[in-house]
Protein backbone atom coordinates (compact mmCIF):
# COMPACT_ATOMS: atom_id res chain seq x y z
CA UNK A 1 0.00 0.00 0.00
CA UNK A 2 1.95 3.15 -1.01
CA UNK A 3 1.85 5.89 1.95
CA UNK A 4 0.24 9.39 0.20
CA UNK A 5 2.55 12.01 -0.45
CA UNK A 6 1.24 14.34 2.75
CA UNK A 7 1.51 11.66 4.94
CA UNK A 8 5.68 11.04 3.88
CA UNK A 9 6.27 14.61 4.29
CA UNK A 10 4.72 15.00 7.85
CA UNK A 11 6.76 11.73 8.78
CA UNK A 12 9.78 13.42 7.15
CA UNK A 13 9.04 16.61 8.93
CA UNK A 14 8.20 14.32 12.63
CA UNK A 15 11.48 11.95 12.30
CA UNK A 16 13.75 15.30 11.72
CA UNK A 17 12.21 17.24 14.78
CA UNK A 18 12.84 14.26 16.77
CA UNK A 19 16.03 13.74 15.58
CA UNK A 20 16.26 17.58 16.85
CA UNK A 21 15.35 17.20 20.26
CA UNK A 22 16.95 13.87 20.89
CA UNK A 23 20.45 15.71 20.40
CA UNK A 24 19.31 18.80 22.23
CA UNK A 25 18.04 17.26 25.21
CA UNK A 26 20.74 14.64 25.58
CA UNK A 27 23.62 17.71 25.00
CA UNK A 28 21.46 19.84 27.83
CA UNK A 29 21.06 17.10 30.11
CA UNK A 30 24.50 15.73 29.86
CA UNK A 31 26.48 18.97 29.28
CA UNK A 32 27.11 22.80 31.64
CA UNK A 33 26.92 26.01 29.52
CA UNK A 34 30.44 25.94 27.33
CA UNK A 35 31.34 21.92 28.32
CA UNK A 36 31.59 19.97 24.83
CA UNK A 37 34.08 17.48 23.15
CA UNK A 38 36.18 16.99 20.11
CA UNK A 39 33.90 14.73 17.49
CA UNK A 40 36.67 15.10 14.80
CA UNK A 41 39.88 16.48 15.58
CA UNK A 42 39.88 20.54 16.55
CA UNK A 43 37.47 21.33 13.67
CA UNK A 44 33.99 19.77 14.83
CA UNK A 45 33.15 20.25 18.33
CA UNK A 46 30.21 19.73 20.52
CA UNK A 47 30.22 22.64 22.31
CA UNK A 48 26.98 23.16 24.61
CA UNK A 49 25.66 27.59 24.15
CA UNK A 50 22.22 28.30 24.54
CA UNK A 51 20.80 30.77 22.40
CA UNK A 52 18.14 33.95 23.70
CA UNK A 53 17.67 35.58 20.09
CA UNK A 54 17.65 33.99 16.39
CA UNK A 55 19.64 31.55 14.63
CA UNK A 56 23.51 30.81 15.05
CA UNK A 57 23.61 32.80 18.07
CA UNK A 58 21.82 36.33 17.06
CA UNK A 59 20.07 38.32 19.47
CA UNK A 60 17.12 40.15 19.05
CA UNK A 61 15.88 43.24 20.97
CA UNK A 62 15.40 42.19 24.80
CA UNK A 63 12.28 40.26 26.70
CA UNK A 64 10.04 42.10 23.87
CA UNK A 65 12.40 41.25 20.94
CA UNK A 66 12.41 37.59 22.16
CA UNK A 67 8.43 37.26 22.20
CA UNK A 68 8.02 38.73 19.33
CA UNK A 69 10.83 36.66 17.75
CA UNK A 70 8.79 33.18 19.05
CA UNK A 71 5.22 35.01 17.71
CA UNK A 72 6.68 35.12 14.53
CA UNK A 73 8.10 31.88 14.39
CA UNK A 74 4.46 30.50 15.22
CA UNK A 75 3.06 32.39 12.48
CA UNK A 76 5.61 31.07 10.10
CA UNK A 77 5.24 27.88 10.93
CA UNK A 78 1.49 28.08 10.55
CA UNK A 79 2.04 29.80 7.25
CA UNK A 80 4.58 27.06 5.78
CA UNK A 81 2.32 24.22 7.10
CA UNK A 82 -0.78 25.59 5.09
CA UNK A 83 1.58 26.46 2.04
CA UNK A 84 2.60 22.86 1.65
CA UNK A 85 -0.98 21.40 2.27
CA UNK A 86 -1.64 23.61 -0.69
CA UNK A 87 1.19 22.06 -2.88
CA UNK A 88 0.53 18.98 -2.28
CA UNK A 89 -3.49 19.09 -3.01
CA UNK A 90 -3.03 21.32 -6.19
CA UNK A 91 -3.76 19.18 -9.50
CA UNK A 92 -0.87 19.77 -11.48
CA UNK A 93 1.94 18.17 -9.83
CA UNK A 94 4.66 20.05 -7.53
CA UNK A 95 8.00 18.86 -7.56
CA UNK A 96 8.58 16.47 -4.96
CA UNK A 97 12.14 18.41 -4.25
CA UNK A 98 9.86 21.78 -3.38
CA UNK A 99 7.89 19.48 -0.82
CA UNK A 100 10.68 17.94 0.66
CA UNK A 101 12.89 21.53 0.75
CA UNK A 102 9.86 23.33 2.85
CA UNK A 103 9.36 20.34 5.01
CA UNK A 104 12.89 20.83 6.04
CA UNK A 105 12.12 24.36 6.25
CA UNK A 106 9.08 23.87 8.49
CA UNK A 107 10.71 21.23 10.90
CA UNK A 108 13.68 23.56 11.60
CA UNK A 109 11.41 25.73 12.59
CA UNK A 110 9.18 23.91 14.70
CA UNK A 111 12.42 22.30 16.42
CA UNK A 112 13.44 25.89 17.29
CA UNK A 113 9.33 26.58 18.22
CA UNK A 114 9.95 23.84 21.07
CA UNK A 115 12.70 25.10 22.54
CA UNK A 116 11.54 28.79 22.67
CA UNK A 117 8.05 28.05 24.03
CA UNK A 118 8.25 24.69 26.66
CA UNK A 119 12.08 24.39 27.62
CA UNK A 120 11.91 27.40 30.29
CA UNK A 121 9.10 25.43 32.01
CA UNK A 122 10.48 22.16 31.62
CA UNK A 123 14.55 22.38 32.72
CA UNK A 124 15.80 23.83 35.33
CA UNK A 125 18.58 26.63 34.19
CA UNK A 126 21.87 25.41 32.44
CA UNK A 127 24.89 27.38 34.17
CA UNK A 128 28.84 26.53 33.35
CA UNK A 129 28.91 24.83 37.18
CA UNK A 130 25.21 22.79 36.62
CA UNK A 131 23.81 20.46 34.42
CA UNK A 132 20.36 21.10 33.48
CA UNK A 133 17.44 18.57 34.49
CA UNK A 134 13.90 17.92 33.93
CA UNK A 135 11.21 19.00 35.98
CA UNK A 136 12.98 22.70 36.86
CA UNK A 137 11.87 25.96 35.73
CA UNK A 138 14.06 29.01 34.38
CA UNK A 139 11.70 30.96 32.34
CA UNK A 140 8.19 31.59 31.39
CA UNK A 141 6.44 30.19 28.32
CA UNK A 142 7.55 31.66 25.40
CA UNK A 143 10.47 32.82 26.80
CA UNK A 144 13.05 29.25 26.65
CA UNK A 145 16.49 29.42 25.26
CA UNK A 146 17.39 27.26 21.88
CA UNK A 147 19.71 24.75 22.65
CA UNK A 148 23.05 25.37 20.13
CA UNK A 149 26.21 22.48 19.61
CA UNK A 150 27.61 22.48 16.86
CA UNK A 151 30.69 23.86 16.25
CA UNK A 152 33.46 24.10 13.11
CA UNK A 153 36.35 26.32 13.45
CA UNK A 154 37.53 24.83 10.61
CA UNK A 155 40.69 27.14 10.93
CA UNK A 156 42.09 30.72 11.79
CA UNK A 157 42.87 33.26 9.72
CA UNK A 158 46.37 34.57 9.46
CA UNK A 159 46.85 37.72 11.64
CA UNK A 160 47.99 39.02 8.00
CA UNK A 161 44.91 38.54 6.32
CA UNK A 162 43.29 42.26 6.38
CA UNK A 163 39.76 42.52 8.23
CA UNK A 164 39.82 39.44 9.86
CA UNK A 165 43.26 38.02 10.31
CA UNK A 166 43.38 36.15 13.61
CA UNK A 167 39.51 35.43 13.95
CA UNK A 168 38.19 31.94 13.09
CA UNK A 169 36.28 31.04 9.81
CA UNK A 170 33.58 30.19 10.86
CA UNK A 171 32.18 30.77 14.57
CA UNK A 172 28.70 30.93 14.89
CA UNK A 173 27.45 27.47 17.09
CA UNK A 174 23.89 26.13 15.69
CA UNK A 175 21.77 23.21 16.13
CA UNK A 176 20.17 20.57 13.83
CA UNK A 177 16.98 22.27 13.41
CA UNK A 178 18.91 25.52 11.78
CA UNK A 179 20.93 22.99 10.13
CA UNK A 180 17.75 21.69 8.41
CA UNK A 181 15.97 25.52 7.64
CA UNK A 182 19.53 26.64 5.61
CA UNK A 183 19.25 23.08 3.89
CA UNK A 184 15.89 23.08 2.65
CA UNK A 185 16.37 27.32 2.07
CA UNK A 186 19.73 26.71 -0.49
CA UNK A 187 18.46 23.48 -1.82
CA UNK A 188 15.11 25.90 -3.11
CA UNK A 189 17.07 28.69 -4.19
CA UNK A 190 19.63 26.30 -6.08
CA UNK A 191 17.61 23.92 -7.32
CA UNK A 192 14.19 24.63 -7.52
CA UNK A 193 13.97 28.47 -8.32
CA UNK A 194 12.29 27.40 -11.71
CA UNK A 195 9.27 26.26 -10.23
CA UNK A 196 8.51 29.08 -8.28
CA UNK A 197 9.64 31.58 -11.30
CA UNK A 198 7.06 29.82 -13.45
CA UNK A 199 4.29 29.66 -10.38
CA UNK A 200 4.88 33.64 -10.58
CA UNK A 201 4.71 33.58 -13.92
CA UNK A 202 1.22 31.43 -14.31
CA UNK A 203 -0.51 34.07 -11.42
Amino acid sequence: MRVPKGKRLLILGAVLVVIDQVIKILVKTSLPIGGGFNVLGEWFRILFIENKGMAFGMAFGGAVGKFLLTLFRLCLFAALCWWITKLVRRKDPVPTGVLVGLTLITAGALGNIIDCLFYGVIFSESTPAAVAVLGGHYAPLMFGKVVDMFYFPLFTWPDWVPLVGGDIFFEPIFNFADSCVTVGAIYLILFQWRFFAKDDEKK
